[in-house]
């Protein structure tokens, strides 16, 4: 899909890392009548969870992002694909025919607004499935048994340190199909969410290609994913990456928004079965090989290395005034640099790149 094309529909107001309910209130009360927006309950902090529910067709689809507050590439993509279905056209009247489709965007409106994995009481709320401990879990999961889906979309982000198997691309997109047992068997609702992953890959591939990966799928009953798994309804991790120089996944989320569509084109069309789990297999695992910089022949500047010693650095996202910054932190000194695999790589025999670090505020960190 070219750029000109999906700026059509991508929803320009909402932008950036930083997302709460606020920042996409204007958007979500803009959309018509044909969109109605509820609150499914309250967060330990008392805001909104809000769910957008369109369409009514028999096929039933429950999607949910920001279970992590800090995770909002995927609500970013939400939104533009609920404005792409509110745009008249051949495909949108397929979806409202077809499909009944429930939006949570901001599951945890509390850790969104302290830009925090976890919720107000510091619960982790993708460990919280069984327990069911936290007001927003107990949304979710009440949603979830009213609305009987026949597909769950789980929404997240993920960090910068992933790679696509072995190779050097990041894995700019992810997926998962949950396990429901220790054994990682198989079954109807797991081999549809492994074929739908596969559809989704083999047209992600045309735009991203090599930049598609496969999460770990070791099981764990209280992540909601493998819970609802377990419930014999087909469920779908979507795993937001990096892109190159791509720090506010303004290019990540137009990826997920392909996804979304591609898979709502497939399961109207009933090309399920045109995958296989072994497209699914052959999708490779995600390695855990990327810093954002590495920094080569540090030595030159650290005194307390050898002067061919490289350093590994990730960025640390702090907020700051309702905006989201990098903070560069030293977290592997004795690198074997050709093991990694830097998202920007410098050399501190040149000396343009030494600027760079100077300008960066890394160069401190180093003496």
């Amino acid at each position: 899909m070219k750029d000109a094309i999906y700026n059509n529909f991508k929803v320009h107001e909402v932008i950036g890392r930083y997302l709460t309910n606020d920042s996409i209130s204007g958007f979500i009360t803009s959309l018509d009548k044909r969109f109605a927006i509820s609150v499914i309950g309250k967060s330990v902090e008392n805001k909104p969870i809000k769910c957008i529910t369109f369409g009514e067709g028999p096929i039933r689809i429950l999607m949910w992002s920001q279970m992590h507050g800090n995770e909002s590439t995927t609500t970013k993509a939400a939104m533009d694909f609920l404005n792409f279905f509110s745009l008249p056209s051949e495909e949108s009247g397929r979806c409202f025919q077809n499909c009944t489709i429930k939006i949570i965007p901001i599951l945890n409106p509390d850790g969104a607004a302290a830009y925090t994995r976890v919720n107000a009481n510091e619960i982790d709320l993708n460990r919280d499935a069984q327990d069911q401990t936290q007001p927003e879990s107990v949304a979710l999961k009440t949603c979830f048994d009213a609305f009987k889906p026949h597909y769950c979309y789980n929404l997240h982000d993920q960090r910068t340190i992933y790679n696509v198997g072995k190779t050097n691309k990041p894995a700019t997109v992810s997926f998962l199909a949950p396990a429901f047992d220790e054994e990682r068997s198989m079954s109807a609702s797991r081999n549809a969410s492994m074929q739908l992953i596969a559809g989704m890959n083999e047209t992600l591939q045309q735009t991203i290609p090599g930049q598609v990966g496969r999460y770990d799928d070791s099981f764990n009953p209280n992540c909601v994913g493998d819970s609802f798994q377990m419930t014999n309804t087909p469920t779908i991790l979507f795993e937001a990456g990096h892109f190159s120089k791509d720090y506010a996944r303004e290019k990540t989320r137009k990826f997920i928004f392909i996804a979304l569509k591609t898979s709502i084109d497939i399961i109207i069309s009933n090309k399920i079965l045109d995958y296989s789990v072994q497209d699914y297999n052959d999708i490779p695992e995600n390695g855990k090989q990327f810093y954002d910089v590495i920094i080569k022949n540090a030595g030159i500047i650290d005194k307390s290395l050898s002067i061919e010693d490289s350093i590994g650095i990730l960025f640390r996202e702090i907020l700051h005034e309702n905006e989201i910054y990098f903070e560069p932190e030293i977290v592997n000194k004795s690198l074997e640099a050709f093991d990694f695999f830097g998202h920007k790589v410098v050399d501190c025999k040149k000396k343009k790149d030494v600027e760079w670090l100077t300008n960066n505020g890394i160069t401190n960190l180093l003496r």
